[in-house]
């Protein structure tokens, strides 16, 4: 030991150890902040996660006004635009800015019999032909009350634009892919919302009740699961009558989507349950003559209500491919309804794809919607616990 020695002190300031250390500012809004305070704050600083939400966000906005965005209607046909290619969009001309505008397209090889081969499309450089915005174009009904011709691009004057190309009929691609998202988007929620209602019931009967109840849901939960699903969607989808009005296919693939989707939720909540069951908050809502619709409604499902909310964000992706592949199959929707997976069932041809590879084009939003689904889920099952 050094002969040196730090000089020891000794605070002579009176201290009482019953008088707690004040909190600052930060902590005190802290703790005294609500579960879906501290949600959100954990939640905005994960930026991918907030960036999908805004992104989910805007796009199921503008659902309701999809035919204001589309720029041609959706059975608008174009018989000299057959199998178009898709028009780039420029903003200079011979060194000039002029605007967003493309260049129209001529014929060639017009002479052809072969309905998959129209014809060739050739740019002509020398026509730029801007664009409109916000500008009056096709008339339609917005939301089956009232007429409108407002949109907010328009093709330029005196020819077309066919920014994604058009099928086979000459309907542009991009006007269908954003009145199919319309009916992809909503068969997810749809299909959540069954699959909610039935998971949320059984499971919390089977967790809170137990017993021989809880044993009967479980031998359910497993025969289902035990199901191989893809092989079911597709009995399930086929039986379905072919006369049947597209609206009550469209009622019957939500249903189904949500039958197959509710055991792993159901699972989830009893096992919530059977551990919230024996808390002592539970006992004083049984003691105080609560029903057990009104304790597993308003005391045990809000305790992990952030859980399935994240959980409802991962399971609306699959639906969207279960959509999406069943009305590729052909199993699913079908014409005149309009979906990303009847537009992708144009799509099975592989001569088709080779001369006109843009009839693939409707998997990017499938695509961009399920991996925002997914970042958005992920974001929010972090955010859900709050404190760790």
């Amino acid at each position: 030991m050094s002969e040196t020695s730090t000089p020891h002190y000794v605070n002579p300031a009176p201290f009482d150890p019953h008088v707690a250390k004040p909190m600052t500012k930060a902590e005190e809004r802290f703790y005294s902040a609500s579960s879906f305070k501290l949600i959100w704050w954990k939640f905005k600083q994960n930026r991918m996660a907030l960036a999908a939400g805004i992104f989910l966000a805007l796009t199921y906005l503008s659902l309701p006004f999809v035919e204001v965005i589309a720029p041609y209607s959706l059975g608008q046909r174009n018989s000299d635009y057959l199998y178009s290619p898709p028009q780039e969009v420029h903003f200079f001309h011979d060194g000039k800015f002029i605007g967003p505008f493309v260049y129209p397209l001529n014929f060639s090889n017009r002479d052809i019999d072969d309905p998959l081969f129209p014809g060739l499309y050739e740019t002509d450089r020398t026509k730029p032909q801007p664009l409109r915005f916000f500008c009056q174009g096709e008339r339609y009904k917005l939301w089956g009350l009232f007429y409108s011709d407002f949109h907010l691009f328009c093709p330029p004057e005196g020819g077309p634009a066919f920014l994604l190309g058009t099928d086979k009929l000459g309907r542009d691609m991009l006007s269908r892919i954003i009145y199919g998202a319309r009916i992809s988007l909503t068969v997810g929620l749809l299909g959540i919302a069954v699959s909610f209602s039935i998971g949320l019931t059984l499971g919390g009967l089977a967790g809170y009740v137990g017993g021989i109840l809880d044993s009967a849901i479980m031998r359910l939960i497993e025969v289902l699961r035990s199901l191989p699903e893809l092989p079911l969607w597709l009995a399930l989808s086929a039986a379905m009558p072919p006369n049947w009005s597209p609206v009550i296919v469209f009622l019957g693939i939500t249903v189904i989507l949500g039958l197959l989707d509710w055991p792993g939720l159901a699972i989830a909540v009893r096992s919530k349950l059977k551990s919230l069951r024996n808390e002592d908050f539970v006992h004083a809502a049984e003691l105080m003559g609560a029903s057990r619709r009104r304790i597993i409604g308003r005391h045990l499902l809000p305790n992990f209500m952030s859980h399935l909310i994240a959980s409802a964000t991962l399971s609306i992706p699959a639906m969207i491919l279960g959509e999406t592949a069943l009305s590729y199959l052909g199993l699913g929707l079908r014409p005149p309804v309009t979906s990303w997976g009847v537009l992708l069932n144009s799509a099975q041809n592989l001569g088709s794809i080779s001369l006109y590879p843009w009839l693939l084009i409707p998997m990017i939003p499938v695509m961009l919607v399920v991996l925002a689904f997914n970042f958005f889920g992920d974001g929010l099952r972090d955010a859900a616990d709050p404190y760790h």
